[in-house]
């Protein structure tokens, strides 16, 4: 990329996450920040001017609420203006926010806010309705505001406050240790666990990305996962927001992802590898190509090949399709552009090498232990394990987080102290060629552990997909681990005949049977994680293959 400063013109600076939105809103104050769905199928929009105001009017209304340096806020708020300017306004009191995926189950998401006990509870009146029916922050929530119109619970309205008298709020002086954020996320590492973030892991997230994806300022972006659309102030962009369920972000309708990308010129756009799959299919369908878009986005799980694809089909022809490899704790760790990981890698994926995620950021040292499924207190090099063996990935830059809010039985399991650093155990298995480059073979918890050694997903499903009918694979295994019985799950393209399904079944086996391969089962619609709807829900086929095979 050059010597030149890829952050240049972008107005993030790494010591301050809230000053690199002053910087945009001082330097480029009309330029469009946000546009979002409005009645009707018209959009509204604010500048960066506008949303200044609008956060400077929250600081001094959430002040005059009560809320104080050091207090922690559950915010369940929509993407939108409301969302970003909230989130500011509490980093400017000093308020720490308590994000949490809007996909995450209501039960999980009851223990989520259990665990973080917030003082502070500020969300939208569905959210609120179900705070009081379901018990969410009982115990600990002492000041309820809502965004919209109150029904049967106590509280002020937002709007009331932004009302009444104001008395000007001290700023919070913004230091790079300080608490900034807790998010709860579920992801290879297991239940959901509120990440601690502090002011210098957001900024290093900044500066990470933009040192390897294009964002030039000014772009027109679109995310489609809600809490990434909080990045798009502090890089300066001008965000659209999707006319989608933020719950079920990969079901979006292509049709009007489509009409919004052209409708506003949307140059930059994040999406998991399922909403990819869908638009991509969709643009195939019909012709279309998005020549807007020079810059996509796909994270949350890893991009298959076969659908990088039909969206380089979809998009001009200089354009650039990254895949971002990570995890909540640690963004990002390394990218492949998809002319990468189409070549070579892709031969070597499909004859069971993993999925190639490219190398890792110089900022970041990745490291391949020996798997292990109990904690690690202290680094030693004698966990390594020789450079081209499958181990534990291990994360450790400026972007790690280093503790889990109120778990340190979890911040334990996933932690390594070493020296003056916390090293992060990603949860996943995978294993660094001569080139350098990191390949991903899949999540330790989901290897398939039978009597002749351990298998791993991402080794064998691409291998899979290989055959003609197959939409997707799926590895499981059935019965005790160390016995278990691997089976490979399918999900079939549209239209696959029962004939067609014998020949899916006979080339599978064909494929894989020598690595103990004996079952293969049809599925109509494999259970994903519902955040992204992109992750498969391995541990559910599990339990239904287990009814399956005898």
């Amino acid at each position: 990329m050059g010597t030149e400063d890829p952050l240049a013109g972008t107005g993030v600076r790494a010591e301050d996450f809230l000053g690199a939105f002053e910087d945009v809103v001082r330097n480029r104050p009309e330029t469009p920040a946000l546009w979002w769905p409005a009645r009707g199928g018209a959009y509204a929009m604010m500048s960066y001017a506008e949303l200044a105001e609008l956060c400077e009017k929250y600081t001094k209304a959430l002040w005059n609420a009560g809320l104080r340096k050091g207090m922690r806020a559950c915010v369940l708020v929509p993407p939108g203006p409301e969302l970003g300017a909230v989130f500011f306004a509490l980093s400017r009191i000093g308020v720490v926010p308590v994000l949490i995926d809007p996909g995450i189950a209501k039960t999980a998401l009851r223990s989520c806010i259990a665990e973080s006990a917030p003082e502070v509870f500020i969300g939208v009146p569905l959210a609120h309705a179900a705070r009081v029916v379901l018990g969410w922050g009982r115990s600990s929530v002492r000041i309820a505001i809502t965004l919209g119109r109150r029904w049967f619970w106590g509280g002020p309205t937002l709007k009331g406050l932004l009302a009444r008298g104001s008395e000007e709020p001290p700023r919070a002086a913004v230091e790079p240790d300080a608490l900034a954020g807790i998010a709860f996320t579920s992801g290879s590492t297991g239940p959901p666990k509120g990440v601690e973030f502090r002011f210098r892991h957001l900024s290093a997230q900044i500066r990470l990305a933009g040192k390897v994806f294009p964002i030039p300022s000014g772009m027109v972006g679109m995310s489609t996962f809600p809490p990434f659309s909080l990045a798009g102030p502090a890089l300066g962009l001008s965000m659209v927001v999707p006319d989608m369920d933020p719950v079920h972000p990969a079901e979006a309708d292509p049709a009007t992802l489509v009409t919004e990308i052209d409708r506003f010129q949307v140059a930059g756009m994040f999406g998991s590898p399922a909403l990819l799959d869908r638009l991509s299919r969709y643009c195939a369908e019909h012709g279309i190509v998005l020549d807007s878009l020079h810059t996509v986005t796909s994270a949350g799980a890893s991009l298959d090949p076969r659908i990088a694809e039909r969206m380089r089909a979809c998009l001009p022809p200089g354009a650039h399709l990254y895949s971002g490899y990570g995890a909540t704790e640690c963004l990002p760790v390394s990218v492949i552009e998809s002319r990468d990981l189409l070549g070579e890698p892709r031969n070597a994926s499909e004859n069971g090498a993993g999925t190639c995620v490219g190398v890792p950021l110089a900022e970041n040292l990745v490291r391949i232990i020996r798997v292990d499924d109990g904690p690690i207190p202290e680094w030693s090099d004698d966990l390594l394990v020789p450079q081209g063996e499958i181990g534990e990935i291990t994360v450790a830059g400026p972007s790690v987080s280093e503790a889990y809010y109120g778990r340190p039985e979890a911040t334990a399991l996933h932690k390594i102290r070493d020296g003056h650093r916390v090293v992060h155990r990603v949860g996943d298995l995978g294993w660094i060629d001569e080139d350098g480059r990191l390949w991903f073979c899949g999540r330790k918890s989901q290897r398939v552990r039978t009597a002749r050694g351990d298998l791993n997903t991402e080794q064998i499903e691409p291998i899979a997909n290989t055959v003609v009918g197959v939409r997707r694979s799926a590895l499981v295994g059935v019965g005790p681990a160390g016995a278990q019985k691997p089976v490979i799950c399918v999900e079939t393209e549209r239209g696959v005949r029962q004939a067609d399904r014998d020949r899916i079944v006979e080339e599978v086996l064909e494929l894989v049977g020598d690595r103990g391969v004996r079952n293969v089962l049809f599925h109509s619609k494999f259970p994903v994680d519902v955040r992204h709807n992109a992750k498969i829900g391995r541990e559910r086929l599990a339990r239904w293959a287990t009814r399956c095979v005898r």
